[in-house]
């Protein structure tokens, strides 16, 4: 191997160039499920990572994703999706990429190197209390350790993320999680494995924390933010897997509860009305299942 890490030669990379294309995709999915596999050896850091971020969240704070690069972008999609999914509200998710999004089309290298920049994202968002969450492959990126540093200056709660066990980040961070990926067989090339570990982490982390704020059911998605017709329909289907009411007339609660899908199941399980379906969300901390139990349902 050149160099270790995420900079590492893959030893079965020898002569790739020359394979058959058959041979060349298998080992290229077999590297992608080794990289998955390396998730499971952080499922304790990822669940201390996921309370920090239910607790940042439900006491109105922020969750903050910051990353550069391929990491950067994994980054993204986990927090562009979390309104929609789980109906965190936007104002509590905050991206902070190197270079920033108007540079998504062309991803210039330059940026991720750039400390003062990095400072500047985070002073602008950053407070006390805040969850950040900070993915670097190498954990040596000089605008993720940036980041870091304001946040741990801010008082703020930090995660760092990294394929390599010696990251700097880890310095910095009050949880690390460690993915554990093997060399990639295009060497450098984090977008491979260390990319499809960094994507199955942020699932994990930000699913489990969903689930601890309330927002998860019995595997459905009680707290999305229904904004079209299909995710209309998703909702009714939700309140009647739930429920056991037919779609009909699940869609006709989800409607007279302004689309809430939280209220429109409490309703179909003898809430009084929309106010009294709110009020019981309220003391049971947003918690369909102890909602229910409020009424004995």
């Amino acid at each position: 191997m050149i160099a270790g890490g995420t900079e590492g030669l893959q030893d079965r990379a020898k002569g790739l160039d020359t394979m058959v294309s058959s041979e060349i995709l298998a080992l290229l999915s077999g590297g992608q499920q080794d990289a998955a596999r390396a998730v499971d050896t952080a499922r304790d850091d990822i669940a201390a990572a996921s309370m920090l971020a239910a607790e940042a969240i439900s006491s109105g704070n922020k969750l903050i994703y910051a990353g550069a690069g391929s990491s950067g972008l994994m980054a993204l999609a986990d927090a562009l999706e979390l309104p929609g999914t789980f109906g965190i509200k936007r104002e509590q998710i905050a991206i902070l990429f190197a270079g920033g999004t108007a540079n998504l089309s062309e991803m210039p290298g330059g940026p991720e190197d750039d400390v003062e920049q990095g400072r500047l994202d985070a002073e602008a968002v950053m407070a006390a209390g805040d969850c950040v969450v900070i993915i670097s492959a190498s954990g040596s990126t000089p605008y993720a350790l940036a980041v870091a540093q304001v946040a741990k200056e801010r008082g703020a709660r930090i995660v760092g993320i990294a394929n390599n066990a010696d990251a700097k980040l880890f310095s910095l961070s009050e949880v690390a999680i460690v993915l554990k990926t093997p060399p990639e067989f295009v060497a450098g090339s984090t977008r491979m494995g260390a990319g499809t570990a960094q994507k199955i982490a942020l699932n994990m982390f930000s699913t489990l924390m969903a689930i601890r704020l309330g927002h998860v059911h019995d595997g459905y998605m009680v707290n999305l933010r229904a904004d079209n017709k299909k995710l209309i329909a998703r909702a009714a289907g939700i309140v009647a897997g739930v429920t056991g009411i037919e779609t009909e007339e699940a869609g006709r609660l989800v409607e007279k509860a302004s689309g809430s899908v939280k209220v429109a199941i409490l309703l179909a399980k003898g809430a009084g009305d929309k106010k009294s379906a709110e009020d019981l969300l309220s003391q049971s901390g947003q918690n369909v299942r102890r909602a229910l139990a409020l009424i004995g349902r």
